[in-house]
């Protein structure tokens, strides 16, 4: 079953031999079948995604499930996630919350950050705050930034610990300096406003710039201005209208507001009341 599994791998990565999904997932399902539990988890993926198969979200929870039951943690994160989805299986939130906890026992952190939510929103679970913050402290000392926001605006916040903008900061730094783009934001936001790090506009911009090169609408806006009041960055008006732009494209109803109050003005773009109406 082993080598089964591994030729499996094989045609999938198109190592020694073609790539060739359908191959893989014929292999997987001869070491599957066998009870390989590795194989009974990718062949479930298959199904899930349709590489090598018919897509069916059914015969995916069917493998996963037989994987899960032997113990595969990723195999009980993954079918915790059909059961919170209703894909291929009856939707069913306590199922999903203690697919979710096998996995998280075993240390997956995705699957704690997950269970974590899950008494966030009291979904399958009561809610419980302090239970949450439990689950996600664990999924973010592994590293997972999303983990790490979630627990920076938990410690912003007040919700399952002590209100503590130093800790909030700790945490949106990690996951910012993992590239993520809500946590770049939420920092930068600290900066601006003093809270938990000591006020500075030029880190705030920093932070900002980051978030906004990745499209997060809220940064570009604040990032227009920051440049309209000369914020941390030296005035400029051009640039205000630019950053206003990108995020009013993108449906941000304020940076849309501004952008037609300076076209209405003449403010870093050429005065223009057409355009000033088409944008309020």
């Amino acid at each position: 079953a082993q080598a089964q599994f591994n030729l499996g791998l094989m045609y999938l990565k198109g190592k020694g031999v073609a790539q060739d999904h359908k191959q893989a997932a014929a292999w997987w399902r001869r070491a599957a079948e066998q009870g390989f539990a590795m194989a009974q988890y990718n062949l479930g993926d298959s199904y899930r995604t349709g590489k090598g198969v018919a897509q069916d979200p059914r015969q995916a929870a069917v493998w996963w499930r037989r994987a899960a039951d032997q113990g595969d943690a990723q195999a009980q994160y993954s079918l915790g996630l059909m059961y919170y989805e209703g894909e291929g299986v009856a939707k069913d939130e306590q199922e999903a919350v203690v697919w979710y906890r096998r996995a998280a026992d075993q240390g997956l952190a995705q699957a704690q950050f997950n269970l974590g939510l899950m008494y966030y929103q009291g979904e399958g679970v009561v809610k419980d705050e302090q239970e949450a913050a439990a689950w996600i402290r664990r999924a973010a000392d592994q590293g997972l930034a999303q983990a790490q926001y979630s627990l920076g605006l938990m410690y912003d916040e007040g919700k399952g610990v002590a209100k503590d903008g130093k800790e909030a900061v700790v945490w949106f730094r990690r996951a910012a300096d993992q590239g993520h783009a809500d946590a770049q934001y939420s920092l930068g936001l600290m900066y601006d406003e003093g809270e938990g790090v000591a006020k500075d506009g030029q880190e705030a911009v920093a932070w900002y710039r980051r978030a906004a090169d990745q499209g997060h609408a809220d940064a570009q806006f604040n990032l227009g201005l920051m440049h309209l009041k000369g914020k941390g960055v030296a005035q400029d008006h051009k640039q205000a209208a630019a950053w206003f732009r990108r995020a009013a494209d993108q449906g941000h109803a304020q940076a849309q507001f501004n952008l037609g109050l300076m076209y209405d003005e003449g403010e870093g773009v050429v005065k223009d009341g057409k355009e000033a109406a088409a944008w309020y």
